[in-house]
């Protein structure tokens, strides 16, 4: 009979490494496991001191009465990872769900990566938490074998005890503690992992661990933190990147009802990376008497180099650069001698935009820091409690802000009220840090929704330019494409003006088409504000080309786009990507390659739910577009209604992925329809211009995201069942989603959409 699974019943409270530590018993058993998932695991026990003898990944602790505590040391921000980690270390061990305990670990580089981003939790961690797990059961299942003087072949791990096969005899976990804390720690070559079918935990839909406190509206967010004798802060930063304060008017501001102190923090200097932006604070005794006070002050800016960005020239800029030869980053055959010697009448081009993106998360960036001086008045160290995607570089930023090394920052991980990356930069948890230090009291630093959207790390804008030469078929003997797009890398070095290597490879340098000759190119672009990484980044630009010019070019040869790119995709194969820079998200591609048969599989599988091919009336359309991002395959079919007068809604979405091993599914389907509304904010909405380097957007009414009548109003998922390794699910649903759209407007309008959002274009059309 299958368990009933509900979330654990224990608290969930927020903790540091060492009062984890500290708060096992002497007799508690403690599991460790290695960042690599290669090295053997250690196990210790440990007394509630600094001389830890080992330098821990991720923890599992057993103690006497039998409770098991695993350590969650990735944010928790919607995906369930908190809670699906450690379903794979329950596992392996054999825990009874409901007797595990899940502590949040605060930023500590003895942790691993802690930055969760990149859909790469469950890629990285499930083979050391397999492993984590697996080294406690063997464990366990030797103490009991010796207690029973039988070999350990015969003892099981399973419901929180060890079973001995041939008698039925059982012992509870916490009473082989004392004797497990005896043993050798098995190498990884003596553990045996439990096969697929003796999984309780890992396939199964399990509710994540924080889910009762956030229904019932009691979970610890970032704006929910508090602490005793807490100040308030908002800031006034420059309208346009690098610009600093040379004249400030205080005195209304001072005179505003709870303002506190007003303090001029300093200028950040190149290249900004994650420091704070600088700016004027306005401390108070709530957020809201602080923002009053902000509103209150009068401040001149100095100006920037930054000032010349506007928004339409900025494009036009992109563009030629787009349709210039650039940097070659993929070649095969010869593309432009064969595009050079074509007819013209064989050659199609095509030009598509995508504009800048803001995250907009629901909750904006936000953090409580309080700082601790010496007798000289000088910081010595600082705790600081964030909703941080990244809490060791939170860690790492506060410290070289105040001076002081790392190990003296303890950055706290809260729920984050939405990341989608932009929590993964931590210029807010300084600015709280700054201010505490200043004001010698605990200070909470809030951002506004204007704040957020003024003075964002902003997904870029990117230009892309395709060409093709076809036959008769319609099927391309040439390919070339090029994108230009200002480099994420340009927050690390303001001289960096053309794409990295990781962000051409996703989603453009890895395209799966089979064309005998392909180029690949990429332009300069310049960067005036700061670039960072947004839900799915570079893919959501280079699938908008990618795989909106396959419909062209289908549609131009009077083909059904579906069966057109299938043919174009090839048979199934391992993609040749060698020469590509950084491709496969820094994976070995004979651990993780590029299978056109499962990218082919997906395309196949959205098609049928679907029910393609369907003759549609005029306003109605179907569009279909697949895509492999994050390790993961995915495919996209759209259906749309347009009205004569242009009103656009969408009926359904259909979604199939395959990410290999699933460990939660009812979390991977939460992914996939969270990313079709996502992908219905950047497509329909998604824009961000400025004027003369400022943003003109300020807030959800000038930068809407979906709302309930933009929304699909079905989104139907499915999962392809797979024993591949675990592969990415957070971002992989958002790139298909907006050609897909655009395709869907194609077949029911005729209208071809190149340039994002469609909130820019008049779809009306005359029946």
């Amino acid at each position: 009979m299958s368990p009933t699974i509900t979330a654990p019943n224990q608290p969930i409270p927020e903790v540091s490494r060492r009062t984890f530590l500290a708060s096992l018993a002497a007799s508690t058993l403690v599991i460790a496991a290695g960042t690599n998932g290669n090295r053997a695991l250690a196990w210790a026990m440990q007394d509630a001191d600094d001389n830890l003898p080992f330098e821990p990944n991720l923890f599992i602790a057993i103690d006497t009465a039998g409770a098991v505590t695993i350590l969650a040391h990735r944010s928790e921000m919607g995906t369930g990872i908190k809670t699906s980690l450690p379903m794979v270390v329950a596992d392996e061990l054999g825990a009874d769900w409901d007797r595990v305990t899940i502590k949040q670990a605060i930023g500590d580089a003895r942790l691993g990566s802690q930055n969760t981003d990149g859909s790469r939790s469950i890629r990285r961690f499930y083979e050391p938490m397999r492993i984590a797990g697996a080294t406690a059961r063997t464990m366990l299942e030797r103490a009991a074998a010796q207690r029973w003087n039988v070999s350990p072949d015969e003892c099981k791990g399973r419901d929180h005890q060890v079973v001995h096969e041939p008698t039925n005899r059982t012992i509870n976990f916490g009473d082989l503690v004392a004797d497990a804390k005896s043993l050798e720690t098995p190498s990884e070559n003596d553990l045996k992992f439990k096969p697929k079918s003796e999984h309780r935990y890992i396939g199964r839909d399990i509710p994540i661990a924080d889910l009762d406190d956030i229904v019932k509206g009691s979970a610890t967010f970032g704006l929910d933190l508090k602490r005793e004798g807490m100040l308030y802060a908002v800031i006034a930063r420059s309208p346009v990147l690098g610009g600093q304060p040379i004249k400030v008017e205080v005195r209304e501001a001072r005179q505003t009802p709870g303002v506190v102190d007003i303090i001029t923090l300093p200028d950040f200097t190149a290249p900004h990376a994650f420091q704070p932006l600088g700016g004027v604070a306005v401390i108070a005794t709530s957020t809201w008497a602080a923002i009053q006070g902000r509103e209150a002050l009068k401040i001149e800016w100095s100006k920037s180099d930054h000032d010349t960005l506007n928004s339409k020239e900025h494009e036009a800029t992109l563009a030629t650069s787009a349709r210039t030869p650039g940097r070659v980053v993929r070649k095969s055959g010869d593309a432009p001698a064969t595009i050079a010697n074509a007819q013209t009448a064989n050659i199609h081009e095509a030009d598509y935009y995508v504009p800048m993106l803001s995250h907009a998360p629901m909750e904006p960036p936000c953090a409580v820091a309080e700082v601790t001086k010496n007798a000289a008045g000088e910081p010595i160290s600082c705790e600081a409690w964030a909703p941080t995607q990244n809490p060791q570089a939170a860690q790492s930023q506060v410290a070289q802000s105040l001076g002081i090394q790392p190990e003296r920052v303890t950055v706290n991980v809260t729920l984050l009220g939405g990341g989608f990356g932009r929590k993964s930069k931590p210029d807010y948890v300084a600015e709280a840090a700054l201010l505490s230090s200043e004001l010698d009291k605990p200070v909470q630093v809030t951002w506004t929704r204007e704040d957020d959207i003024q003075h964002d790390y902003y997904h870029t804008n990117a230009a892309m330019h395709m060409q093709a030469v076809v036959k008769d078929d319609g099927l391309p003997t040439a390919w070339l494409q090029r994108s230009a797009f200002p480099s994420i890398m340009s927050t690390f070095n303001p001289a960096a003006d053309e794409g990295s290597g990781f962000e051409l490879a996703l989603g453009f340098t890895d395209i799966p088409y089979d064309v005998p000759n392909l180029q690949v190119e990429n332009g300069k672009a310049e960067a005036h504000v700061r670039i960072g990484w947004l839900r799915s980044v570079a893919h959501i630009y280079h699938a908008f080309a990618v795989c909106s010019f396959p419909d062209e070019l289908a549609r131009r040869a009077n083909r059904d786009p579906y069966e057109y790119l299938m043919d174009l995709m090839g048979e199934p194969r391992n993609l040749d990507l060698t020469g590509v820079e950084y491709p496969n998200h820094g994976e070995p591609l004979s651990r993780y390659p590029f299978e056109v048969g499962r990218l082919r599989h997906v395309t196949q599988r959205a098609a049928k739910l679907a029910n393609w091919p369907r003759k549609l009336p005029k306003g109605r359309g179907l569009g279909i577009a697949s895509h492999r991002s994050f390790l993961s395959y995915c495919a996209t079919v759209v259906e749309v209604d347009i009205s004569e007068s242009g009103s656009l809604s969408i009926p359904n979405v259909w979604t199939v992925i395959d990410a290999g091993l699933v460990v939660n599914p009812d979390r991977v389907h939460a992914q996939l329809e969270g990313a079709a509304v996502f992908g219905a904010s950047l497509t329909m909405h998604g824009e961000i211009t400025a004027t003369n380097g400022a943003i003109d957007q300020s807030n959800f009414h000038d930068y809407r995201v979906a709302r309930m009548n933009d929304a699909p109003k079905r989104i139907h998922t499915e999962i392809i069942e797979s024993d591949a390794l675990p592969a990415g699910v957070g971002e992989v649903g958002v790139p298909p989603f907006a050609p897909a759209l655009c395709n869907a407007i194609a077949d029911a309008t005729g209208l071809r959409i190149r340039r994002l959002p469609l909130s820019k274009h008049d779809l009306s059309w005359n029946g």
